[in-house]
């Protein structure tokens, strides 16, 4: 129940789960963004060994998400919190294990010793101590307040922290780690990126630590259900996988995530062979940040009013009705192509990423409602572990679409049926996927509006007795 000798849940809360995400995309954003350089640039490591890390890495995920989950459901009540307190325990492991991985004096080092630092390191950080303090992260949004309008605000926060941290990461990083060379051709410097990820390990500590003290848990277990003999491992993930709810969101999100991937991976190519503007992809680049202060400012009383179901599911409609009409028009003036695209994206992937978290929680509620059992932290590494098959196989989407469409990177104009390839993969493509993701929430994903209201209604009936 929530306890209601702590202090009310207010901007505090917001702030500090803010500054949470800030924290993980540090090391998170930094490594997603900039490890393959450091791997293949500065230790010489072969492409397709650093895949084979990746896909080993996501194998052991499996265990470890699922399982750091249940060690976060199983743990007793602590009065710094059951969640929160893994946030103190694992920020420093998770921020030096980051930095370890990045160190330039091994460029020296034979090939032997410097793939298994790699695969020691990478699988430290990412599969172990990263886990450790995300998913208890995800999971402490569902007991910072068992109020739906509260959840809602932490998503969007959470949305915020991780635009702010891309945003710091992607015009801070690329100053330090590269310079020119006399050719005017950028060289990465091997040095500099040990400093740049001792800086972010850095900072990821202190938002960590802002994250810790300034939030708080106030729902708890009820002692009865406390001191019940957890289920089985097994017994719990057969109860998780049976939630209509969370199978939807996961192919929700793994939809979301293949428009988002190909939109990232085409983009260059557009802007540089369809529209021959790549100073317009900075400008389209830049949009993100406007498109997330402005949701976060409407999106809570838009989701107030109309749920996150409705709400959500209306904006990949509006999405997938832009980007089929960019589709249809053949548009060639870029200006007016970056509009359009920017409302699509607005209505599409902006206003997912601002839910999407506060829906796990709804998730976490209605499985509870359902088997009596609460397992935060197990639905969560669940869907974390789901979520990150998805950018693996969805990563690898742009690659194989510019293949297919016959692109040329040799060539120093690509044919027509190339470039018309392209537009179709940044229009037509998107417009499919966000209205498969619009009928998956009509027809698949059950937690409407009146239902997680019933849900809550039924959850404080129940922690009230």
């Amino acid at each position: 129940m929530e306890n209601t000798d702590k202090k009310p849940f207010g901007f505090r809360d917001k702030m500090g789960y803010m500054f949470g995400d800030f924290g993980n995309d540090f090391t998170f954003i930094f490594a997603s963004t900039y490890l393959m350089v450091f791997y293949t640039k500065v230790l010489g490591i072969d492409a397709a060994m650093v895949g084979i890390l990746f896909l080993v890495a996501r194998c052991a995920d499996a265990f470890t998400d699922v399982g750091m989950g249940r060690i976060a459901d199983s743990s007793p009540e602590n009065p710094k919190g059951r969640f929160r307190v893994w946030i103190l325990r694992m920020c420093g492991p998770v921020a030096i294990s980051s930095f370890l991985m990045y160190q330039s004096a091994l460029a020296g080092a034979s090939m032997s010793v410097k793939i298994a630092y790699m695969f020691i390191t990478y699988l430290l950080w990412g599969s172990v101590f990263y886990t450790s303090i995300n998913i208890p992260y995800g999971s402490m949004a569902s007991v910072i307040s068992d109020k739906s309008k509260d959840r809602q605000s932490l998503s969007v926060y959470r949305s915020l922290g991780s635009t702010f941290a891309a945003v710091a990461i992607s015009v801070t990083a690329p100053l330090f780690i590269y310079r020119h060379d006399a050719q005017g051709n950028q060289i990465v410097v091997g040095d500099r990126f040990t400093i740049v990820a001792g800086v972010f390990s850095v900072l990821a500590i202190l938002c960590y630590l802002l994250c810790y003290f300034l939030v708080t848990e106030r729902v708890t277990v009820k002692k009865e259900t406390a001191g019940k003999k957890q289920a089985s491992v097994v017994k719990t993930l057969a109860q998780v996988f049976s939630s209509r709810a969370l199978l939807a969101v996961i192919f929700i999100s793994i939809l979301t995530l293949c428009a988002t991937l190909m939109s990232q991976s085409i983009s260059t190519f557009l802007f540089a062979d369809y529209f021959k503007d790549t100073k317009a992809l900075s400008v389209n680049n830049l949009l993100g940040l406007p498109a997330a202060l402005i949701l976060a400012a409407i999106s809570g009383k838009l989701v107030e009013k109309f749920g996150r179901k409705e709400l959500t599911a209306t904006g990949c409609i509006f999405a997938a009705a832009l980007f089929l009409a960019a589709y249809v028009l053949k548009l060639q003036n870029v200006w007016v192509y970056i509009v359009i695209s920017f409302l699509a994206s607005v209505g599409g992937m902006y206003l997912f990423n601002m839910t999407i978290w506060a829906m796990i929680t709804d998730v976490i509620d209605d499985k509870e409602v359902q088997t009596i059992q609460r397992d935060d932290g197990t639905i969560y590494g669940v869907y974390s572990f789901a979520r990150k098959v998805g950018q693996a196989l969805a990563g690898g989407l742009g690659g194989f679409a510019l293949s297919a469409i016959g692109y040329d990177s040799l060539a120093a104009a690509q044919t027509d049926s190339v470039r018309a390839g392209l537009y179709s993969l940044s229009t037509l493509f998107p417009a499919v996927i966000y209205a498969a993701v619009a009928l998956v929430f009509v027809l698949v994903y059950p937690l409407s509006k009146k239902r997680v209201e019933e849900n809550a209604r039924e959850l404080q009936r129940r922690r009230s007795i």
